[in-house]
């Protein structure tokens, strides 16, 4: 299911194991989609397997880890058969992800504008000079009122508000078609929440992006995104329109939703999922 411009992205039965000393752990299983030049949303609780999904789509899963898929293709092109060079080359370039905390993604010893630069000659054949002004011109469009002072700015002396702006400006540098937003608004105030969500908008309608957006925050999806992909246990339950989501039919999502406060309703006790282990099956 994608939108009238063709599917981007193709997953068919991914699965993510982790082999340990107690045996296999499936942390992804069976998970299948298609993505159009659209906004998705992956909602489910912790340990769901909402990012290993999106690190595998990446290639960015552990050295140990097992990722096997009948399909993982983008624009047709076969993910899991292409060599370890070429898909470094396609990360950054066709393919980016914007992860939950800026501070954890930044290297603390290069300033922010350095970091961009560099991002954007990896993929590029561009002079320093050219390199600079397009890395102030996505800093501007990413809403960074000064973008010459931060560009020489660590990412210690920025908030995290800015820090995840600048991280967005180094994702999208090098215009990539697919992005993936592993909760990206989780650790900053809600004003500053809808300014990255804003822009994300715009870059998807603008540019034609197709973006997968993780998140525990169900409202925010229901907003937010075209469609949205309900994962429990590694494994999604249900699939459905984001305007419809509150119609959802799984009991699990029905639990999610819930669990999520109210204004003006006393809830005591508060309501807890009552999971059904036919869910995990």
């Amino acid at each position: 299911m994608s939108d009238a411009t063709g599917t981007l992205l193709e997953v068919d039965d991914l699965r993510v194991d982790f082999p340990t000393r107690t045996g296999l752990v499936q942390a992804v299983r069976g998970v299948s989609f298609s993505l159009g030049r659209e906004r998705l949303g992956i909602v489910g609780e912790s340990g769901s397997g909402k990012s290993q999904t999106g690190r595998a789509i990446m290639g960015l899963t552990p050295p140990q880890a097992l990722v096997s898929a009948k399909k993982l293709a983008l624009d047709g092109i076969d993910l899991l058969a292409m060599p370890a060079r070429q898909r470094r080359a396609l990360r950054g370039k066709r393919i980016a992800m914007i992860l939950q905390d800026p501070k954890y993604s930044l290297d603390p010893v290069m300033s922010i504008g350095r970091q961009i630069v560099e991002t954007l000659r990896t993929h590029e054949k561009v002079s320093k000079g050219e390199a600079r002004e397009r890395a102030l011109a996505m800093l501007e469009a990413v809403q960074i009122r000064d973008p010459a002072r931060v560009f020489d700015l660590h990412p210690h002396e920025v908030s995290g508000g800015m820090g995840q702006r600048a991280m967005i400006a180094m994702m999208l540098i090098a215009g990539p078609e697919l992005m993936i937003a592993d909760e990206p608004t989780s650790a900053l105030d809600v004003t500053v929440q809808l300014d990255v969500l804003g822009i994300l908008d715009r870059l998807v309608s603008e540019r034609g992006m197709g973006l997968i957006f993780i998140s525990h925050d169900l409202r925010l999806v229901a907003s937010f995104c075209d469609r949205v992909i309900v994962m429990y246990a590694g494994k999604v339950v249900e699939q459905l329109k984001a305007s419809e989501l509150r119609e959802a039919q799984h009991p699990y999502t029905r639990g999610l939703l819930n669990c999520m406060p109210k204004i003006g309703y006393e809830r005591h006790p508060l309501p807890v999922l009552d999971r059904k282990p036919e869910w995990a099956a």
